[in-house]
């Protein structure tokens, strides 16, 4: 027994996991959008702002800045909140066909504005559309995922979400260069709606996740499903491995629900063990926001600006900015099973922590200066700033906030974490453009502070979840786990060699729905 550490991920499981990173790119693409539209002149003319700091009117820019991230992460924090209800009240499946058809209309909102509040209006519909699948696409794809590689495949989520990043950086730079004005900022926002389009195309062709089925005690459903993950067709290994997982969700489910009955939302605050979990999230989220990550990458290319460079090498230093992020999280999911959640994050914060203190350094002393060595070594910190925040914190969060809560409120913890991430944005979006203007690199120290009280904070409340089964992880919280693979008693022993004897094929499986506490 205790096959749970298989690192086999079938084709079939992948290509669900990808199919879902659709809505990652969805989200990816639809913020990063906003910071390459602020690169483009047109944009300015057609909305007559102004993005000369020396107008008068350029308080008024400002604040339509700060509303359009404002809008989005607001939008974000309705959309996880409702994605909290909806994960559990339709399943994960169903959710996708409410978020993705209101992504649509807010791209399409977006491109075809003709004044600020359409403009205004599409990002919040766009902001609640990825704030359901922010949400909703890690915890599906932690649902699917083997232990063993569940860090792996849960942070595509991650790289997918900033390969968005860099596309809309380099579909605005390279929009930058054409001669119709009106083409150079509406069609990279027209472009949002692409994603969740193709993503309601394939919807139909996904499975329901398991552990939601198994919750709606359709367990033969279920069963067909951990079958084709798991390819349980191809040998008996994989079969037994697949009756196994069900063997053991089916168990704690049922243990789970028994619990549910008696609890309420504000059990998630109350008892020990789940406000543990809501604490970690509020941290991990918190924690990584506090960098200053979302405000450096959205107005980096007025950092660039600020730092003395013009025309469109600040949009072509943006899109290298998350190219090296996109790169950074790929790296990311190669390390996460293999260092630790813990670890990754306390490095990548700390890293992020020690880049800002020298690009707070080299603004202060070269803004507005012309030493081209002391501009270019502020671009090199900025850098060094996104690699550490690519390679060990950005899809790290995704992971372990998907995992640390059971399975009958993990729609709920996300949904907490997901509305802290977006509430975090709003904070530090909206007054950014005008702490720029007035405080200039000051606004750095307040990240800077944030990262040196989050790291050791991360390091002493966070405990390591690497290569658990998503049931097995609650013991790490104080709470009891009714299966344990890899320690089964005499009598479950005997319960599963029994079941995976009696259902020896791969199409069909009998797991009575009963507490495993003997």
């Amino acid at each position: 027994m205790g096959s749970n550490g298989d690192r086999h991920v079938g084709a079939f499981n992948f290509a669900i996991v990808l199919a879902l990173c659709l809505g990652s790119l969805t989200y990816g693409y639809s913020f990063s959008v906003t910071s390459t539209t602020l690169g483009q002149p047109a944009f300015f003319e057609y909305f007559d702002l102004s993005d000369d700091e020396s107008s008068p009117s350029y308080a008024f820019t400002n604040r339509i800045i700060g509303g359009l991230n404002g809008c989005f992460s607001g939008g974000g924090f309705l959309g996880a909140v409702f994605s909290g209800w909806a994960c559990d009240a339709l399943g994960r499946k169903k959710t996708l066909l409410v978020a993705t058809p209101i992504g649509v209309l807010g791209g399409v909102l977006q491109g075809g504005s003709v004044n600020l509040a359409m403009l205004l209006v599409g990002r919040l519909l766009g902001g609640f559309a990825v704030g359901i699948l922010m949400v909703l696409v890690p915890l599906f794809q932690s649902e699917i995922a083997p232990p063993a590689t569940r860090g792996f495949l849960v942070s595509q989520h991650g790289v997918v979400v900033v390969f968005g990043y860099s596309a809309a950086a380099w579909i605005g730079f390279g929009c930058y260069f054409s001669t119709t004005p009106a083409f150079q900022w509406r069609f990279p926002l027209c472009l949002q709606a692409l994603w969740p389009l193709v993503m309601l195309a394939l919807t139909p062709f996904l499975p329901e996740s398991p552990r939601w089925l198994i919750m709606k005690n359709r367990t033969h459903e279920a069963w067909a499903v951990l079958g084709k993950l798991h390819d349980a067709k191809i040998s008996s290994e994989r079969s037994s491995f697949a009756k196994e997982e069900l063997y053991q969700i089916t168990h704690q489910v049922a243990e789970d629900q028994e619990l549910a009955r008696s609890e309420t939302v504000w059990t998630l605050f109350t008892k020990a063990s789940y406000r543990k979990r809501m604490i970690c999230a509020f941290l991990v989220m918190f924690g990584s926001e506090s960098t200053g990550i979302l405000v450096v990458y959205n107005y980096s290319v007025l950092l660039y600006e600020g730092l003395g460079f013009t025309g469109s090498i600040p949009l072509l230093l943006a899109a290298a900015y998350v190219t090296v992020a996109c790169c950074g999280n790929y790296i990311s999911s190669l390390l996460v099973d293999r260092i630790g959640r813990r670890t990754s994050l306390v490095i990548g914060v700390t890293g992020c922590g020690v880049g800002l203190i020298f690009e707070a350094a080299l603004s202060a002393t070269y803004v507005e200066t012309t030493n081209h060595a002391g501009l270019s070594a502020g671009v090199f910190f900025l850098f060094l700033y996104i690699s550490f925040y690519g390679c060990f914190v950005d899809a790290t969060t995704y992971v372990y906030c998907s995992e640390i809560f059971p399975n009958h409120i993990r729609s709920r913890g996300m949904a907490w974490s997901l509305a802290i991430l977006f509430l975090s944005t709003v904070a530090y979006l909206i007054p950014a453009p005008t702490a720029f203007a007035q405080v200039g690199w000051k606004y750095y120290l307040l990240f800077i502070l944030l990262t040196a009280i989050c790291a050791p904070l991360l390091w002493i409340m966070l405990p390591e979840t690497k290569g658990l089964a998503l049931e097995e992880i609650g013991e790490k919280f104080g709470d009891h786990v009714a299966v344990r693979l890899t320690q089964l008693t005499s009598d479950q022993t005997a319960e599963l060699d029994k079941v995976i004897a009696e259902n020896s094929g791969p199409q069909s499986v009998h797991v009575e729905m009963t507490s495993a506490s003997t």
